[in-house]
């Protein structure tokens, strides 16, 4: 159910690029999580131990990041190219963690970006590539992150702080980007 309503919502934002552009497009998406989480969740910040809200925090910004950096991708990659490459991020976490030696996947998985992305062709968006390996980085961060919230914060209300920070650093980033164009 998970995977399906972020599928949905990625396919939803990307028809809103064309409206409101590659950075509004993810910018709504996060006002509008951390809208309904700050609401529902009501979360106390001085509840929160040090290191727990330190890891809300790192959260909220690799968030931001994951969201701004892979819909800049798919503005100038096809959604499923974008995929493939952001889909790095985890396959990169799955191989340092795999201690069972399976490697054979990894590398089957690294094939089939390549023959996704089609790189000899010399056609693919070098920046959407890039935004997409750096997306890729911060799903990593993004996986890594959650265990350590999770550990860390009871419940929903690490995840609704590290929305609304999250929120804020991608309005600062928009803001700060739009800025040079008023």
């Amino acid at each position: 159910v998970a995977m399906t309503s972020v599928q949905l919502g990625l396919a939803v934002s990307v028809g809103l690029i064309d409206r409101i552009g590659a950075e509004g497009a993810p910018w709504l998406r996060l006002v509008c999580a951390a809208a309904i989480l700050l609401v529902l969740v009501r979360p106390r910040i001085t509840t929160f131990s040090r290191s727990g809200l330190l890891a809300c925090l790192m959260l909220g910004v690799v968030t931001a990041g994951l969201t701004l950096l892979f819909m800049a991708a798919v503005a100038r990659l096809p959604l499923g190219t974008a995929s493939a490459l952001e889909f790095l991020g985890p396959l990169g976490v799955a191989v340092v963690r795999d201690r069972g030696g399976r490697r054979i996947w990894p590398v089957l998985a690294a094939v089939g970006v390549l023959l996704l992305t089609e790189p000899w062709l010399g056609e693919i968006d070098l920046a959407g590539v890039g935004f997409a390996l750096a997306a890729a980085l911060c799903w990593a961060a993004y996986i890594l992150l959650t265990q350590r919230v999770g550990d860390e914060v009871a419940g929903l209300r690490g995840l609704a702080v590290s929305m609304g920070v999250a929120c804020l650093v991608a309005t600062a980033v928009v803001g700060i980007g739009s800025a040079g164009t008023v």
